[in-house]
């Protein structure tokens, strides 16, 4: 069969992809074989393939290939979010762009065009995967907001409602102005950035004198109820008792005391308003302050804002601040750098605002999930260090607001009846609801059309947490022969950033619903940078297009690039050489195949020094796979990537197919290639899970092949024990050619030119490899000898010293002259190693390894004076 000169990717990656799918490999369904589950970290269905999702699902993939080829029922479920805050905001920029407000539709018109949107650009993420060679299961391929996934959410919803664990509350909440809904604790990221601190001057009411307060947010002054002072700061006893007058609106209001107050901050004198700052709602309860809320829920300023109304509250602050200014009581302003609660989707600052909301309280479905990873450790995190972030999240858990004011997302089932507090049931359908309404009401006449559901709609992640039970209908029917079979789920591979957002949420679940374990291990990504570490971004302009680097370098290239330096937990330096680095690893291996391909075959008989070269192979083949196999066992993907890469370009391309490579123009002896192609086979199954496509591709050039099999379900090479020895003593032969080759390059002595070997062989190294030796060297005579060869030089590996005759090949005067000048260098520098070590204050005060480091220098001056010598005495 003719092979190609060069290998081509793009040709290559939709063949194979297509075969694959056509022959249903990635399907699963259960069977009498061990299952290995992955459930994929679901991305937002408005989301396209970008460098974070690359990492993420290559290691998934590599994973699941691995699994594959141990005759595992291996089974990736793929699968996208609904992403309520981020889908319904481009909803509404495309409606926008079509003259249509939100607010004009209702709740069936708008979610209409959500799923119009939905099919039109959701799941391009998961078409782009499959790009990258993505192996998931595509028939099980789940959405958040399909009809079983919907019930599975609103069943648990009803479930722990009626089990005291979901309750509704006003509460202060964090308020996204710009998607107008509440955001929980863990959306919101807190950015340090500068800001100016205004101090004002509020009139004491009845007298001429002022108290000052320091703000940031100068607009909510006109929502001020009081201002307090620390009962113990003796700088303000006299305003005990006294009120003061709001600037700008005059409202009239207390001042008082309360230890909150730090004396330290500011001017000791703190503004309250307490519909604007969580700390200020609990001063506000133990006062019983009036709330006055200043602004609406676009973040502009409402009638309270007086003059200012309608304006953006950015704007009112500089506006606001002008006023006090030209009033006179604005005494100064200062910069202030401190963090700001900002938005996560959407990047808007945080509004703290008070607000009916839905909770679910978290204190005691916490518990397992804590002893689940600290104290059993049923599931490890990878790497370990994450265990104390997860401690400190989820031990100082607070409840989650659940409910978000938006219209994309499962609606909450809670039904309204009446005007009361507690006028409302919970249900999973609106049947079940009204026939509750009856009986808590005591009103059979109620119907159907007079109940009215919270217009609300869960957090996203309510869904999410559920995912690798819903995936397989676990809470709809939890006995199903899927949920037992798949669950639970065996590796989970993610970013640290959604630890507590998804991975601690989804082994609250799996506690609750399960009884157990959602998956067995978790391995933490670290972040994609670029290589000045900044986080990749659109923004930054630093984040390459994934597609066109699959197009520029392949899917496999790109894969080993991104895999080659990606330890676990750690950041990801990206640079594009990374990917041409995978590329160039590529073409050897394809290179290494035309290479052998090529030979002709003969039934003659196999030379010596192929048969040790492949025995050493094979023993060095074991070795590395053992290395491979503690690397995946401690998630070191990276690693056990370097052990493949280093063993295929240097020991089986560099070396292996060195030694049994035939000579020129002449056939290769048939028991050598068929051991060389079971040799190159082994190669392709380990790398497989890594690069896919290209192994794939050869493995069916080398035989032609039945579908079964195909490299993708080929068994992984098995474990066996291997000689450390026969390996060790080759490592001292490489040195021994590499002196053989430099000796030659030096002296420019042909190496078609044979030469002669001689060894003084203090190591009793093996001769099993002198015929290695002899054919990499080419070396007509090797011998042993006790004593310095004359006329020969010689170079020393370990304790062996080797002589290469050169008699008539050099010039002999000009070689001594050479050499001695070499060895006068030497015996300077030795000289000046000596001098530092024999310097106590040198000694005594350098660290360790700087002193080992001088140590190794003069061993390696000493023994290189030795080999000199030891070449001068055999040239004179």
């Amino acid at each position: 069969m003719q092979i190609p000169t060069k290998y081509s990717a793009s040709d290559v990656e939709s063949k194979w992809y297509a075969y694959w799918m056509k022959n249903n490999y990635f399907h699963s369904v259960p069977d009498e074989r061990e299952p290995y589950t992955i459930v994929i970290p679901p991305p937002n269905v408005t989301g396209v393939l970008h460098m974070g999702h690359m990492l993420n699902n290559t290691i998934q993939d590599v994973l699941i290939r691995r699994a594959r080829l141990q005759g595992k029922n291996a089974c990736w479920v793929p699968g996208t979010d609904h992403a309520s805050i981020a889908t319904e905001a481009k909803v509404v920029a495309k409606l926008k762009e079509q003259g249509i407000d939100k607010n004009d539709l209702t709740r069936d018109e708008f979610l209409a065009h959500a799923w119009d949107w939905t099919h039109e650009y959701g799941g391009v993420i998961l078409e782009q995967l499959k790009k990258l060679g993505c192996s998931c299961d595509w028939d099980r391929t789940k959405f958040t907001m399909d009809d079983d996934m919907n019930e599975a959410v609103i069943k648990v919803f009803v479930d722990l409602f009626n089990k005291g664990l979901i309750y509704r509350g006003y509460r202060m909440v964090n308020w996204d102005p710009e998607a107008k809904t509440t955001l929980s604790d863990e959306e919101v990221i807190h950015v340090e950035r500068t800001d100016k601190l205004y101090y004002v001057k509020y009139k004491i009411d009845g007298e001429d004198g002022f108290v000052t307060i320091a703000t940031t947010r100068p607009e909510t002054i006109l929502g001020d109820t009081a201002v307090c002072i620390n009962p113990n700061d003796e700088r303000f006893t006299s305003l005990k008792g006294k009120k003061v007058i709001v600037p700008i609106c005059n409202r009239v209001i207390p001042i008082i005391e309360d230890d909150y107050v730090d004396i330290e901050f500011g001017t000791g004198c703190l503004k309250v308003t307490p519909a604007h700052d969580v700390n200020d709602k609990e001063i506000g309860d133990r006062h019983n302050l009036e709330v006055i809320d200043v602004l609406n829920e676009d973040g502009t300023m409402n009638s309270f804002g007086l003059h200012h109304q309608g304006k953006d509250r950015v704007v009112a602050r500089k506006d606001v601040a002008k006023e006090l200014d030209e009033l006179g009581i604005l005494v100064k302003t200062e910069d202030i750098t401190h963090k700001v609660g900002t938005s996560e989707r959407t990047k808007a600052v945080i509004e703290p605002r008070l607000s009916d909301q839905w909770f679910l309280s978290m204190q005691e479905l916490v518990k397992p999930a804590i002893k689940a990873v600290l104290d059993d450790e049923d599931i490890k995190l990878y790497p370990k260090r994450f265990n104390n972030t997860y401690r400190h999240w989820m031990e100082n858990i607070r409840d989650w607001n659940i409910s978000r004011q938006l219209l994309w997302g499962q609606q909450i089932p809670a039904y309204y009846y009446g005007d009361g507090k507690d006028d409302f049931v919970v249900a999973e359908t609106k049947e079940d609801a009204l026939k509750l309404a009856q009986e808590k009401s005591g009103n059979d006449s109620f119907k159907a059309e007079d109940l009215t559901q919270d217009k609300d709609a869960l957090d996203t992640w309510f869904s999410s947490w559920l995912w690798p039970m819903s995936v397989f209908d676990g809470i709809r029917n939890p006995e199903n022969e899927e949920i037992k079979y798949y669950y639970p789920t065996n590796d989970l591979v993610t970013g640290p950033d959604i630890l507590f957002f998804w991975v601690a949420r989804m082994i609250i679940a799996g506690y609750e619903y399960k009884g157990e374990k959602p998956f067995e291990n978790v391995y933490l990504t670290g972040l994609v940078r670029d290589k000045q570490r900044r986080k990749m971004s659109k923004s930054l302009g630093n984040s390459p297009d994934a597609l066109k680097l699959i197009d520029d370098y392949g899917a496999d290239g790109v894969r080993v690039g991104l895999l080659l330096s990606s330890a676990a937990g750690n950041d990801l330096m990206f640079d594009e050489d990374l990917c041409q680095q995978g590329k160039g690893f590529a073409n050897k291996i394809w290179n290494a195949f035309r290479l052998i391909n090529g030979w002709e075959v003969a039934d003659i008989e196999q030379p010596e020094s192929s048969k040790i070269a492949l025995q050493w192979y094979e023993n060095k083949f074991q070795n590395a796979l053992a290395e491979i196999e503690d690397h995946y066992s401690k998630y070191r993907l990276s690693d056990a990537l370097m052990t493949m890469y280093k063993l295929v370009w240097d020991d089986f391309c560099s070396w292996l197919l060195e030694m049994i490579k035939p000579d020129y123009q002449q056939p290769i002896d048939a028991k050598t290639h068929s051991t060389i192609i079971e040799i190159f086979e082994n190669n392709l199954r380990i790398l497989h899970p890594f690069m896919p496509f290209l192994t794939e591709e050869i493995w069916q050039y080398i035989a032609e092949r039945k579908p079964e099999e195909a490299l993708i379900v080929a068994q992984y090479p098995k474990l066996e024990t291997f000689n450390e020895k026969l390996i060790s003593d080759f490592e001292v032969v490489k040195e021994v050619v590499s002196g053989i080759r430099t000796i030659r390059k030096d002296k420019n002595i042909s190496f078609k030119d044979s030469i002669e070997l001689s060894v003084i062989n203090n190591e009793n190294l093996s001769n099993q490899f002198n015929s290695v030796i002899a054919k990499l060297g080419n070396i007509s005579k090797m011998e042993s000898v006790t004593d310095s060869v004359d006329g020969a030089l010689s170079f020393r590996v370990q304790s062996n010293e080797y002589f290469i005759p050169i008699s008539g090949a050099v010039n002999i005067d000009e070689e001594i002259k050479k050499i001695n000048a070499e060895l006068t260098y030497t015996e300077g520098f030795l000289k000046s190693v000596q001098s530092k070590l024999s310097n106590e204050r040198f000694v005594n005060n350098a660290p360790e390894q700087v002193l080992q480091n001088e140590r190794n220098k003069e061993a390696d001056a000493l023994a290189k004076i030795e080999t000199l010598k030891s070449s001068l005495a055999s040239l004179k």
